[in-house]
């Protein structure tokens, strides 16, 4: 059995709210889980003390019992110290797209003419 340290959601429409929990990997993001460990509150501000209520107890045991937690998760436990997270290295994320950048040099194009233009057209100081 796989088991994942994620979050399942709660709360209103557009008011999320998410428990911190011990699932089985096959289970359904809210469905069935084994035990909650804490909970998330994105709407809080990022330095609210109750943004993100973590068992740290828990959470070290269902890590040294082999429990993976998901990416977000990985980010909560890593400011807590529990583990060491990789920040992925995605440097083609930041790029524009392809049409983004033709765009791009078609402006410095037009922007280097016209920056070059009015120094032509303009009399010759006496």
């Amino acid at each position: 059995m796989s088991l994942k340290i994620r979050l399942a959601r709660g709360g209103a429409k557009k008011r999320p709210y998410y428990r911190i929990v011990i699932a089985d990997a096959r289970s359904p993001r809210d469905g069935r889980f084994i035990e909650k460990i804490g909970t998330f509150n994105p709407l809080l501000a990022k330095d609210a003390a109750d943004r993100v209520v973590l068992d740290q107890e828990k959470a070290k045991a269902w890590l040294e019992k082999g429990a993976q937690p998901t990416d977000r998760v990985a980010r909560f436990l890593d400011a807590l110290g529990l583990i060491k997270r990789e920040t992925p290295s995605n440097l083609k994320k930041g790029e524009p797209g392809k049409k983004a950048q033709e765009r791009a040099t078609e402006r410095a194009a037009k922007a280097a003419a016209a920056a070059a233009a009015p120094a032509e057209d303009a009399p010759a100081a006496e």
